[in-house]
């Protein structure tokens, strides 16, 4: 490879290092997170919970009977229901174990508060001409 090959590689990783600093301090500041040890563990708490759904969501699969025959909107309703709580209780155990339930279980109730809002639909006025 010559030179210019090189340039542009480097050049393209420290743009995606920067881009990936910019994004952790974002995080950091959104999610009010004071320390660089802590993001990390967060960080890895949601990658092991996103690893453990998968095997989770083939064993819940094959409890219902889905199989590669079931119509697709079986699948979407019973992956619904069933595999976000399995998610989120993954994420309640990876980020107990990793120090950082307050933060896991804050975000948890958040997301549930949110899923449990009323739906405001805007209303009609009646309006006489």
């Amino acid at each position: 490879m010559d030179y210019k090959h090189w340039i542009i590689r480097i050049t393209i990783i420290c743009v995606v290092g920067v881009v990936l600093l910019a994004s952790k301090t974002r995080i950091k500041t959104k999610w009010n997170i004071s320390s660089d040890r802590d993001y990390w563990l967060i960080m890895i708490a949601y990658s092991l919970a996103g690893m453990f759904i998968l095997p989770a969501k083939k064993a819940i699969f094959h409890m219902v009977g889905i199989n590669d025959h079931t119509p697709f909107w079986v699948v979407v309703l019973v992956y619904i229901p069933l595999v976000p709580p399995v998610y989120q209780m993954g994420l309640l155990f990876f980020g107990t174990l990793l120090g950082q339930f307050n933060f896991v279980w804050g975000q948890a109730k958040k997301r549930g508060q949110f899923l449990m809002r009323p739906i405001h639909l805007p209303c009609r006025k009646n309006v006489e001409h």
